[in-house]
């Protein structure tokens, strides 16, 4: 054969085989594209009847909407340093931004619309307007009882209600609020309304469908829909003395739902809807609701006595997670629990709690972290005997309390320091192993950091950055009293036992300063 016509037979079996695989993968691409196109109608035919879902959504609104009310709401504010516990800058400020504070000026003096136009509130006061919405939880004849948020109702001179089927119900007033759970109770005059029905949120588990009800940007009969994404959330708007351990939702929470309802499918009220993370000031895919668990014993309180009574036991608490190192220190292996970090005087914990204990339980329930002991604690009424479960002394024990009753200003308590006189000379002390430098209390010192009549100790006045103290969050204006469970009277024993120390292993330190009392860890955090 000739080179030719092998070369042709070669081209005409290349030729042959192009066409085989080219047309075998279009009838392999012909069978797929059947098959997605069979499977699409099919699925397409399912949804047509699919109809349960929708069906229950529809429901849901029917039960709850005559429930819902818009609240329009006018305070008087008189001056702008609003600082009782509970009505937060942050929070105030929050708020303000979302649409339910807009004439009023924030905190600290700023123009929060950049425009210029922002006045101090003179000394008669400034009126704000809002809006935001409730749930009616009960009726009594004519009277209605409405549940709402603080930042709505709270402090409010005038109120209006419209309900569901559009009756406007002037001259609503506000018989109880609770600015540490953001709550509060609205009473009405108005025939004919249909109270809701609460839910257990202790059941729910993220991904359960729940629903919001509302006045969005004051649209009357908003619903929208989402899961739970997540529980017991703490946001951090309510400040230190606030109760929150949020539902995390991601149905679509605006200006104007505040103080809403949030359903389960059943149409029960699991939740109020109360803020939203963003920062347009608009739903961003993260809402927050108080659980109704939390809503209905404060509802109660408010209801009957126009305040709430919480059960204290007057310690300063840290999570154990937070800092394990301190607590394998005193020789505990957990990873929950609370670590007490001081016993405030004239408190239902004195000569019962000690600092260094860690609570591991209350009445046979775990303690995993300071908001559970914190939340469960609250709601024990004065005067109930408990047992806590506590892990002192390298073994556990068992410690029977009874439960006080919270004060007021439980920050501005925490805060004071211990007696005693401060010294008038300073004798200033190195401690270059952890990086720090330590000094004797003086009077001017005591008063620059903030110090309550401090007794003795060693104030920390600077910290080298990245140092072992500087990892340890130390700071100046923290007073060292103590090293590994040994009182140091001043900056001179502080730094000899500081120099005893090895730093690889570290040492535990007792600290106080303007914000309180408490151990730190001085070493290798994972140690």
């Amino acid at each position: 054969m000739t080179k030719f016509k092998k070369a042709s037979a070669v081209i005409a079996l290349t030729t042959a085989s192009t066409l085989a695989i080219l047309g075998g993968r279009e009838l392999i691409g012909d069978v797929q594209f059947a098959r997605a196109a069979e499977h699409q109608q099919a699925t397409s035919q399912e949804l047509e009847s699919v109809t349960n879902l929708s069906d229950v959504f529809r429901k849901v609104g029917e039960v709850v909407e005559p429930s819902v009310v818009r609240i329009d709401v006018k305070k008087t504010i008189k001056g702008v340093g609003l600082q009782a516990p509970g009505d937060m800058p942050e929070l105030r400020k929050f708020f303000q931004q979302h649409g339910l504070a807009p004439n009023v000026p924030l905190p600290d003096g700023g123009d929060d619309n950049a425009n210029g136009d922002e006045q101090p509130a003179p000394d008669q006061g400034l009126e704000e307007a809002g809006t935001g919405s409730g749930v009616i939880i009960e009726t009594d004849g004519s009277t209605a009882y409405i549940l709402t948020n603080n930042h709505v109702a709270g402090g409010a001179s005038d109120i209006t209600v419209t309900l569901s089927d559009g009756r406007v119900i002037h001259g609503g007033k506000t018989i109880g609020a609770d600015a540490k759970a953001d709550l509060a109770v609205v009473k009405i005059h108005a025939n004919h309304v249909i109270p809701a029905k609460w839910g257990d949120s202790d059941t729910l588990e993220r991904g359960d469908w729940v629903l919001a009800f509302g006045s969005p940007f004051g649209y009357i009969g908003s619903m929208t829909h989402g899961i739970v994404s997540a529980l017991n959330r703490q946001a951090g708007i309510l400040g230190n003395s606030g109760y929150e351990n949020f539902i995390q939702v991601d149905a679509p929470i605006n200006p104007g739902n505040s103080g809403g309802p949030l359903v389960d499918i059943h149409g029960h009220v699991i939740g109020i809807n109360t803020a939203i993370a963003s920062k347009s000031g608009s739903f961003s895919g993260i809402g927050f609701a108080i659980p109704s668990d939390q809503a209905r014993e404060v509802y109660q309180m408010l209801k009957d006595k126009g305040h709430v009574v919480r059960g204290w036991l007057g310690v300063g608490i840290k999570d154990v997670s937070r800092d394990p190192a301190v607590a394998k220190s005193f020789g505990y292996d957990g990873d929950t629990g609370v670590l007490v970090q001081e016993v405030l005087p004239n408190t239902p914990a004195i000569g019962k709690l000690e600092a260094g204990d860690i609570i591991t339980s209350i009445d046979g329930k775990d303690v995993a972290d300071v908001q559970s002991l914190r939340n469960h604690v609250a709601l024990i009424a004065p005067g109930t005997t408990v047992k806590l479960g506590v892990f002192r002394d390298k073994k556990q024990t068992e410690v029977p309390l009874t439960i006080g009753q919270q004060p007021d200003d439980t920050e501005t308590l925490a805060a004071g320091g211990q007696p005693g006189a401060p010294k008038h000379e300073s004798v200033v002390e190195s401690a270059e192993a952890f990086g720090m430098h330590l000094s004797d209390v003086t009077d001017e010192l005591a008063n620059k950091y903030g110090l309550n009549d401090p007794h003795g100790g060693a104030l920390i006045t600077s910290v080298k950055p990245k140092s072992v103290a500087a990892n340890s969050q130390l700071m100046p204006g923290d007073l060292i009293t103590s090293v590994d469970g040994k009182k140091v009277a001043n900056a001179g024993e502080a730094a000899d036992a500081l120099s005893k120390v090895d730093p690889k292993k570290g040492a535990r330190l007792y600290i106080t300063n303007a914000q309180g009392s408490g151990f730190v860890f001085l070493g290798d955090q994972d140690q």
